[in-house]
């Protein structure tokens, strides 16, 4: 569905995409995944075709380049920043922004209701959107970005500064559009809406793709080795202390398959009180690629 081949961008002096290459296949949710300044948001306007790259290409496969207006009309986006008039109700929020997509009559009407009922705004179709809460807002600017039943969905950050309940309201629209087998790239901090949500995840850094795998994929390869911490029931013994490093009455080892490790662990004798696994998970993926963690990058 989308292809970015060799894009490069400057910024004077700054280098913001270096060489990258992405593909997105049609009908998949796709995570990107980045920390701040490592091109993600650059690459979202070359997508959107709102920047010019400096060099490589971007296509929407079966359609062309997104810097012509009609290929725009196949696109989504819902930016981190709220799109949205805070003085106009949702219908007329969703009017105009049905419009700009080139809707009209009785479609615009139908895409409205659908966008409501999206968006679980029914009820409050004639408040002002000054009036909504964060989650609210959110399912509203998902909703615009859905107006006119686009191909392509790019959401970026869009549980930004909501509460559980919302956040896990909008997890089941995102996946009720791909469901519907829209394609979504989805940016985001959170591992778990990742994990959850895509089916492969891209992490980028300094403008280049490091790696690009399904999470499980990117987990065996980059994750590291489980971490396994038992709470010792009485004394480390010569063999609990042969296993791995004793502190403090804990036991603390790392191993590749923890299950079978724990197995073992118990026909050896060692007896515990409490015992914690710690698998490796996309976290330590982004750690172990780019040295950083996602949240404080």
């Amino acid at each position: 569905m989308l292809r970015c081949r060799g894009l490069e961008k400057r910024f004077g002096n700054v280098i913001a995409v270096a060489g990258l290459d992405l593909a997105v296949e049609p009908g998949e949710t796709f995570g990107l995944l980045g920390p701040n300044g490592a091109g993600k948001s650059t690459t979202i306007r070359m997508a959107l075709g709102i920047t010019r790259p400096d060099a490589g290409e971007v296509e929407i496969v079966g359609h062309g380049a997104p810097t012509d207006p009609a290929v725009r009309r196949v696109i989504g986006y819902a930016p981190q920043e709220l799109a949205l008039y805070d003085e106009l109700t949702p219908v007329e929020n969703l009017r105009f922004f049905g419009r700009l997509q080139g809707l009209t009559g009785r479609r615009l009407a139908e895409r409205i209701e659908w966008a409501l009922a999206f968006a679980a705004l029914e009820d409050r179709r004639r408040d002002r959107v000054a009036t909504f809460s964060g989650g609210m807002k959110r399912r509203l600017n998902l909703a615009c970005a859905a107006i006119h039943d686009p191909e392509l969905l790019l959401l970026d950050e869009p549980t930004v500064g909501v509460d559980p309940q919302s956040r896990n309201h909008l997890f089941e629209t995102v996946e009720r559009l791909a469901a519907a087998g829209k394609t979504i790239i989805y940016t985001t901090h959170y591992m778990e809406e990742a994990e959850r949500l895509c089916r492969r995840v891209a992490i980028i850094d300094r403008g280049r793709v490091l790696a690009c795998d399904s999470v499980a994929a990117l987990i065996g390869v980059h994750g590291g080795r489980s971490v396994v911490e038992t709470e010792l029931a009485g004394t480390a013994g010569e063999l609990a202390a042969a296993i791995g490093s004793v502190a403090d009455g804990v036991l603390r080892f790392e191993a590749d398959d923890a299950g079978a490790a724990v197995q073992r662990l118990a026909a050896a004798g060692v007896s515990y009180r409490a015992l914690h696994v710690r698998r490796p998970d996309l976290e330590a993926v982004f750690l172990e690629l780019t040295g950083r963690r996602l949240r404080d990058a």
